[in-house]
C-alpha cells in the first residue's frame, strides 16, 4: 500500500485517507471510503482538485477483510466473530468459562506491523455473549503475507478459546474437631456452595470429618465413589504443611500433591492435589481459611480453570504471583 495525492478522476477505486468537510464544516465524505465514479460530482462541489488516497498493491488485503481473516486465525473454540467495521472486529464468548490465551502467539501477532489484538486478561471467567477481544487493522490494508505470518504463529487451535466447565459435580469435605464442627460448617459451607453455584456446578455431597488421616482418606474416597469430579476441602484451620492431615490422606489414597503454598493474598496456604480414580484425575483444592469470604481469593482464581479440566501444577500456581495481591494484607 502507498499513499498518493491524485486528481479526483484518478483517485476513483482508491481509499480516501482523510475526512472531507463541506463549507459548513460538516463531514461530506469519510476516511476509509473507496471512492466511486458517483463521488466525482460531490468532490467537484467541494472544490477539490486533488485528494489523498491509499493505493493498494495487488497482494494487499483491505482492512475489513483483513480483520475478518485475522479473527478467524485468532478465534478458537467457544469464540464468536462479529461483523467488520472500519478494520475492526470484536470477539465474544459463546459459552461460560475461563478465557484461555496463547500468550506467545498473541505477542507474535501483535509484533506484526498493522495487526492488533487486544484481549481480556488470561483466565478471566467470562459468560456467554461477553466481549473477549477486539481486533483492529491499523492501516487501510495489510499485505497478505502478514496474515500468513499471523496464521503460522497461531497454529490450528487459534489464540483465544473459552474452556467449557466440564467438572460440575463437586464434593466438599469439612475437616475439624467435633467441638468446632458446627462453627466450621456455618462459616465455610455457604461461601463454598455459593462459588460452586455461581459457576453452574452442584455440590453432590458434603462430608464432615475429624482431624484424622485415616478418616479423612475414607471421606475423600467416599466423595469420589459418590461421583465427585472435583473436591474442595476446608477446615478449622488451613493446611499448615505438606505433612498435615489432608495431604497425608491424599497420599494414603495414592494421590499426588501438585503444590502447597501460593504467592496470592488472600490464599497463601493453598493445597492443590489430585486423586486418581478409574481413569480420571480428580482435582482437590485444600482451601485456605479465606474461602469463608466471598471476596476474591485464590480459590476464585483456580476453581474455574480446574472445572474446565486444565491440569494445574506448581508452575501455574507460582505464576499467579504476578497480580496475586487481591486484597488488603492483614497485619501480623
Amino acid at each position: 500500500m502507498r499513499i498518493e495525492t491524485l486528481p479526483p478522476a484518478a483517485a476513483v477505486g482508491h481509499i480516501l485517507c482523510h475526512n472531507l468537510a463541506d463549507a459548513q464544516g460538516r463531514k461530506a465524505l469519510s476516511k476509509g471510503r473507496r471512492l466511486r465514479a458517483e463521488d466525482l460530482p460531490r468532490l467537484a462541489e467541494l472544490g477539490l482538485s486533488a485528494v489523498r488516497v491509499a493505493v493498494l498493491a495487488p497482494d494487499d488485503v483491505h482492512e475489513d477483510e483483513a480483520a475478518i481473516r485475522l479473527a478467524q486465525i485468532v478465534a478458537g473454540s467457544g469464540v464468536a466473530i462479529g461483523e467488520p467495521h472500519a478494520g475492526r472486529v470484536n470477539l465474544r464468548a459463546t459459552v461460560a468459562g475461563p478465557l484461555m490465551i496463547d500468550a506467545e502467539a498473541l505477542l507474535a501477532i501483535n509484533l506484526i506491523d498493522g495487526l492488533t489484538v487486544a484481549t481480556l486478561p488470561p483466565y478471566t471467567f467470562v459468560t456467554a455473549g461477553q466481549m473477549l477481544a477486539t481486533i483492529k487493522i491499523i492501516p487501510f490494508a495489510v499485505p497478505a503475507l502478514d496474515l500468513a505470518q499471523a496464521a503460522a504463529a497461531a497454529g490450528d487451535a487459534g489464540v483465544l478459546r473459552v474452556a467449557a466447565l466440564v467438572r460440575q459435580r463437586v464434593g466438599v469435605a469439612l475437616v475439624s474437631s467435633p467441638a468446632a464442627r458446627a462453627r466450621v460448617e456455618r462459616g465455610m459451607l455457604p461461601a463454598i456452595v455459593g462459588r460452586i453455584s455461581d459457576l453452574g456446578a452442584t455440590m453432590i455431597a458434603c462430608r464432615e470429618l475429624p482431624l484424622d488421616e485415616q478418616e479423612v482418606a475414607a471421606g475423600l474416597s467416599a466423595l469420589v465413589e459418590a461421583g465427585a469430579d472435583l473436591i474442595i476441602t476446608a477446615g478449622e484451620t488451613s493446611v499448615v504443611d505438606r505433612d498435615d492431615v489432608i495431604p497425608r490422606a491424599v497420599l494414603r489414597l495414592g494421590g499426588e500433591i501438585a503444590h502447597y503454598g501460593a504467592p496470592v493474598e488472600p490464599g497463601n496456604l493453598l493445597l492443590l492435589a489430585y486423586l486418581h480414580h478409574t481413569g480420571d484425575t480428580i482435582p482437590l483444592i485444600g482451601a485456605p481459611g479465606c474461602v469463608r469470604s466471598r471476596d476474591q481469593n485464590i480459590v476464585d482464581l483456580i476453581l474455574p480453570r480446574l472445572m474446565a479440566n486444565e491440569r494445574l501444577g506448581r508452575r501455574e500456581i507460582v505464576a499467579l504471583g504476578l497480580g496475586g495481591l487481591l486484597g488488603p494484607v492483614r497485619r501480623g
